[in-house]
C-alpha cells in the first residue's frame, strides 16, 4: 500500500496528476456520500458510449481533470452498474480497479494513464453484458431498513453471521455514514476470508475497496461497501447458515484452533528450514493438515514471515504445476490476504488471515498436471530479452532464464518492470493486470532466498514480448496527446 507521502511523490514526478493537499486525503468523518461535484463524471462514464469513452475522458484530463477524480468516477460507475453476484466474470472490471491503480502507481511516467484507461473499457464491457444479462443497477437506498449507529455494527454482524442477503444493505449504509474506515474493514476484514466460494474474490475484493477508499475518501464509501455487502453474501444453493459446506470448512476449523497460537507469536525468528518445510507439505497435505502444521510452527517460535516464505512459492509451484484461472487466483487470494494480514488491527483477524491462507493452498492446488518443483529447477544463462521472448512460447525455459538472469546479478526491478511494461501493453483481461500486480508487490515481500524462485515462477502467467499488443494503447496515446 503506498502511503500519502508516496503518492504525492509519484504524482509531482509523473506530471500527470495535479498536487493533492493533506486537506484532500483527510477524510471528513460527516461527509459520507458522493457528491454532486463527482456525479458528473460518473454520469458520464455510465452514459458515454464505449466507442468514445476514451476520447471523451482524454479531453477533461487535457483541461485538468485529476487522476484521482477519475479513479473515484470509475470505481463508482462500476459498482453502480456491475452486479456483485457472483463475485466474478463481468465482476472483474471492479475487481481489477485496484490492480490497474497500483499497477499506475509503479509504472513508467509516460505509461502513468494506461492501466487506468483500460479499466474505463473494461467497464464499458461489463455494463453493457449486464444490461444484456440483468439490467441490474444498485438500488436506491431503503432508508426505513438503515438501522441508528448504536445498532448498526450487531445488526451488520448478524446479517453477514445469517447469510441474510435482504437484511445486510440498510446496516451497512449505516456503517458508511457513522463510523471510520478502519473501524468498518476490521467487520469486512473478518468475513471476506471466511469461505472459499468464488475462488478468493471477495477477499480481493475486501483488500481492493480498502486501498482504493484511501485514495479516493471515505466520503465515496457508501455505494461501494453495499457492493462489497452483497458479495460477501453471495452463495448458491443451500444457506451456508443451515449448511455444512466444503467452502466454509477452513474457516470452521480455524476458528475452533486459532486460541491455541500462542501469545507472541509475531515475535517468532526466521526460519528458512521452516520455509522449506511447509512447502513440502503444502504439496500433499489437506486444509485441516496445513492449518495444524502452521499453528506448530508458530508455536516452535518461527516468524510468521518464513511461513508466508512458503505460501506464495507454493501459490507459484500450483501455477507452473497446473495453468488455468484457479492457480492464478492462488496468487492474487494469497496477496489480498497478506494485505488484510499487514492492515488489520485485530490480533485473531491476522491469525485467522494466515491459517485461512495456508487451508485455501491445497484448495487451489486441486489435481495438477505435471509434476515440478519449484526449488529444484536449474536456471539458465540468459538475458533480460531472451527472457520474455521464451515468456511467450516456452515458459518453463524462461523460469529457468529467470534465474539465470538474476543468478548473474540482473536487476530484479529491471525485471519487474518490464514485466508491468508488456502488461500495459499486451493486457488483455483482468487476470494479467490482478495477475501482474499481485505477483510484483508480494515479490518484494519475500526473503532474497524465495524471491528469485518466486518471480521464475511468475512467468507463467505474464506476459511475453512476442504476445500480441492489445490495440488499446495507440488510442489512449493519441487521445492524450497535447
Amino acid at each position: 500500500m503506498i502511503d500519502r507521502r508516496g503518492f504525492l511523490k509519484v504524482s509531482a514526478v509523473a506530471g500527470l496528476f495535479p498536487r493533492v493537499t493533506l486537506a484532500e486525503m483527510r477524510m471528513d468523518p460527516a461527509s459520507v456520500r458522493w457528491g454532486s461535484g463527482i456525479e458528473p463524471l460518473v454520469r458520464l462514464i455510465e452514459d458515454t458510449p464505449r466507442e468514445r469513452l476514451l476520447e471523451e475522458v482524454a479531453s477533461r484530463v487535457k483541461t485538468g481533470l485529476a487522476y484521482k477524480e477519475v479513479l473515484a468516477a470509475l470505481f463508482l460507475a462500476n459498482v453502480r452498474n456491475v452486479q456483485p453476484r457472483p463475485v466474478g466474470f463481468k465482476f472483474h472490471s471492479v475487481l481489477a480497479i485496484n490492480a490497474a491503480h497500483q499497477s499506475s502507481l509503479a509504472g513508467p511516467d509516460s505509461d502513468r494513464w494506461l492501466p487506468i484507461f483500460w479499466s474505463l473499457d473494461s467497464f464499458k464491457g461489463s455494463q453493457a453484458d449486464e444490461k444484456k444479462k440483468t439490467g441490474w443497477t444498485l438500488p436506491a437506498v431503503d432508508e426505513s431498513k438503515v438501522p441508528s449507529a448504536d445498532k448498526a455494527r450487531q445488526a451488520f454482524r448478524d446479517a453477514l453471521e445469517n447469510w441474510d442477503v435482504e437484511g445486510i444493505d440498510g446496516p451497512t449504509i449505516a456503517l458508511a455514514r457513522y463510523f471510520s474506515q478502519n473501524e468498518v474493514f476490521e467487520l469486512y476484514f473478518r468475513h471476506g476470508m471466511r469461505d472459499f466460494r468464488d475462488i478468493g474474490h471477495k477477499s480481493i475484493f475486501v483488500a481492493g475497496a480498502y486501498r482504493l477508499l484511501n485514495v479516493i475518501g471515505w466520503q465515496h464509501a457508501e455505494p461501494i461497501l453495499r457492493s462489497l455487502s452483497l458479495a460477501l453474501q453471495y452463495y448458491t444453493g443451500d444457506s451456508p447458515a443451515k449448511s455444512d459446506l466444503s467452502e466454509d470448512r477452513p474457516w470452521k476449523f480455524n476458528r475452533m484452533i486459532v486460541g491455541t497460537i500462542p501469545a507472541g507469536w509475531t515475535q517468532g525468528k526466521p526460519d528458512p528450514a521452516a520455509s522449506r518445510d511447509l512447502l513440502i507439505v503444502a504439496r500433499t497435505a489437506d486444509s485441516e493438515a496445513m492449518a495444524k502444521k502452521t499453528v506448530d510452527l508458530l508455536k516452535s517460535g518461527v516468524s510468521p514471515g518464513s511461513l508466508w516464505d512458503a505460501l506464495f512459492p507454493a501459490g507459484g509451484e500450483i501455477l507452473m504445476r497446473r495453468a488455468g484461472i484457479l492457480s492464478i487466483h492462488a496468487m492474487t487470494t494469497f496477496n489480498a490476504l497478506r494485505f488484510i494480514y499487514d492492515t488489520s488491527a485485530d490480533d485473531e483477524t491476522r491469525r485467522l488471515a494466515l491459517l485461512q491462507a495456508v487451508s485455501f493452498a491445497p484448495l487451489f492446488r486441486g489435481k495438477l498436471d505435471h509434476d515440478v518443483k519449484l526449488d529444484e529447477i536449474e536456471p539458465q544463462t540468459a538475458t533480460l530479452d531472451e527472457v520474455f521472448i521464451d515468456v511467450s512460447k516456452d515458459k518453463m525455459s524462461a523460469s529457468r532464464k529467470v534465474l539465470g538472469y538474476l543468478k548473474e546479478g540482473g536487476d530484479p526491478k529491471a525485471l519487474m518492470d518490464e514485466a508491468r511494461r508488456l502488461i500495459f501493453m499486451k493486457g488483455m483481461d483482468a487476470h494479467d493486470y490482478k495477475f501482474s500486480a499481485a505477483i510484483l508487490e508480494d515479490s518484494a515481500r519475500l526473503s532474497p532466498a524465495w524471491r528469485d524462485r518466486f518471480l521464475a515462477a511468475s512467468v507463467h502467467h505474464l506476459k511475453g514480448s512476442q504476445s500480441p499488443d492489445n490495440g488499446l494503447v495507440p488510442r489512449i496515446r493519441e487521445a492524450l496527446k497535447a
